[in-house]
């Protein structure tokens, strides 16, 4: 059964997806405005895991730089 989630030439999902400059600022402005849509009733944790991950890729864009 191993390897059933993956295609052919598919990497493994354990590898990190490869996103260049673009697309990870693209990323980075669609996570902002789900951020900002979010309504009050959303749970904390889902709200606290966006801003980590728009922390994450700001900061992965500055090292880039």
């Amino acid at each position: 059964m191993g390897g059933w989630r993956t295609h052919d030439g598919q990497h493994s999902d354990r590898q990190p997806i490869k996103r260049s400059k673009e697309e990870k600022q693209r990323l980075l402005q669609r996570l902002k405005d789900d951020l900002a849509a979010t309504k009050p009733t959303v749970a904390l944790s889902l709200r606290q895991a966006l801003a980590k991950r728009i922390a994450d890729l700001e900061a992965e864009l500055l090292s880039e730089r």
